[in-house]
């Protein structure tokens, strides 16, 4: 039997094909476009999402029989806001997750309802990327399209009822969504008044590995599968990668370095950081899990190369780079503002600390060392919980790069392990499409036979002191310069 894992990202949907055992039998790969209508906004077509599945699960499926195909899962770009009419057509394009224009509807969450109260609905706060204020932005600026709305949805969700004709959304993923009682796993009733929104509106819950349905049989016909073939619910993008490294149970931590970054940190209780730096959400294995997520991280360092220096040659760039842990620049990698641990969609990218004698490969350092600072921002607020991080997994197309392993295991005083297959969030979907399916007994048991540690990268004991030094200095930078974003922002 087999099993499909759709990766749905930001620049293309990945569909990946999976054996019982967890072998990788193949992948493919669609891009979509990405629109700016103005400076700071991110959108995307839904429709643009569904023709490129469509178009990737026929030359995934070539070459075998699709109706040995057992069931299907996703992993998803979080918070996006996809509305639907009455006809379950999309009203306007998708808001993504990157999309900076409701500052005004944060700060009336955070300020006026208040922290506390958003806190004790839904277990976070209010950020710019989360869909609650997506959906008071377009009540506000768009009463006619929100006056249409009757089925709010998230982008993988849009893809799971089109394969299914469900209306559902997993708990991880609407944990990111500020509508979410996280804790009792259920829609806060709170957050939807306050959104204006009713239940009705809103898709049906399931755990990430329960089944929402099976393949319309218009597109198993189309696909060449079984009309039996199970969809199931899926994650957000890094609840399904962390399962697909095997970051699930109790402690188990994983880095994703992809064009958003993240840290996340499973744990089998629920719990919340006092501040709320750290997202508090659902676990795609049916308990809990703390991120801190940073908004631009391989991103950055794509930019740094092909905009500025003008180079795809990513690899020979780090070449020159042999210094680690004495780089006098510092990178604030806040290019697309930033979410944990400082709430700030104003916060803008910044160099410092340049001199006469500062190389190409300085800045080229200073880019991949402000991405390792950024992440450990948010590992501090977990270390001051008490949660006792020695080790971590780490995914995403960053990754790749020994050398920023290299950093990040340093800059974070963390043994980082690599898997045998880092096939990240389509992996997971397909391992959860498999619990679906009973072939395993429980997301911790696809794990624990699936994902294998094949290297481990240990921190160097005077190359962790000389990262301490520079770290604190990196802190230093952000409440410093702050003030400034709010003038020189446009």
């Amino acid at each position: 039997m087999y099993f499909i894992g759709v990766d749905l990202g930001t620049s293309a949907v990945k569909l990946l094909l999976m054996e019982e055992s967890g072998k990788i039998c193949g992948s493919v790969s669609r891009e979509y476009p990405l629109y700016f209508p103005q400076p700071g906004w991110s959108e995307q077509k839904p429709e643009d999402w569904w023709d490129a599945v469509c178009d990737g699960m026929k030359e995934l499926l070539a070459g075998i029989d699709g109706k040995e195909v057992g069931g299907i899962s996703f992993g998803g770009q979080m918070h996006g806001l996809v509305i639907l009419d009455e006809n379950d057509e999309v009203i306007r394009p998708a808001i993504l997750w990157n999309d900076g224009r409701t500052q005004k509807q944060v700060d009336y969450l955070n300020n006026e309802i208040g922290k506390d109260k958003l806190s004790s609905y839904t277990a976070n706060i209010a950020f710019a990327g989360f869909t609650a204020p997506k959906l008071l932005w377009v009540k506000e600026n768009e009463p006619d399209n929100f006056a249409r709305i009757r089925k709010i949805m998230l982008p993988k969700d849009y893809i799971a009822y089109k394969l299914s004709g469900t209306h559902c959304c997993d708990y991880s993923d609407a944990s990111g969504m500020l509508l979410l009682d996280v804790k009792n796993r259920c829609w806060s009733k709170e957050m939807l008044e306050i959104c204006d929104v009713k239940e009705e509106q809103m898709p049906k819950l399931f755990e990430s590995y329960e089944v929402v349905g099976t393949l319309k049989p218009e597109l198993a016909e189309a696909f060449g599968m079984s009309k039996d073939c199970k969809i199931a619910a899926g994650a957000g993008d890094n609840a399904a990668g962390a399962v697909g490294t095997g970051t699930v149970g109790d402690g188990q931590c994983t880095i994703s370095l992809g064009t958003s970054g993240t840290i996340f940190i499973s744990s089998e209780k629920f719990g919340v950081d006092e501040n709320n730096a750290l997202h508090a959400f659902a676990h795609a294995d049916g308990h809990y899990h703390l991120m801190g997520c940073m908004l631009s991280a391989a991103s950055c360092n794509k930019w740094w190369m092909e905009e500025i220096i003008g180079t795809k040659d990513f690899a020979g760039e780090q070449e020159n780079i042999t210094k680690l842990g004495e780089n006098h620049v510092f990178f604030l990698p806040y290019l697309m503002g930033e979410r944990s641990p400082h709430n700030n969609p104003m916060a803008r990218g910044t160099f410092i600390g340049m001199t006469m004698d500062t190389s190409r490969a300085d800045m080229t350092q200073a880019v991949l060392e402000g991405v390792a600072f950024a992440l450990r921002d948010s590992l501090e607020v977990a270390r001051k919980l008490g949660i006792p991080i020695t080790r971590t997994k780490i995914c995403g197309g960053g990754a790749k790069s020994p050398l920023w392993r290299k950093i990040i295991a340093n800059v974070l005083n963390l043994k980082v392990d690599v898997i045998e297959a880092e096939e990240g969030p389509g992996m997971g979907g397909a391992m959860l499409a498999a619990v679906a399916c009973g072939v395993y007994d429980s997301v911790e048991d696809a794990a624990a036979k699936i994902v294998r540690v094949v290297k481990t990268i240990e921190p160097e004991p005077e190359l962790v002191e000389k990262y301490e030094d520079r770290y604190r200095k990196f802190a230093q930078i952000y409440p410093t310069v702050k003030g400034l974003f709010d003038t020189v922002t446009i």
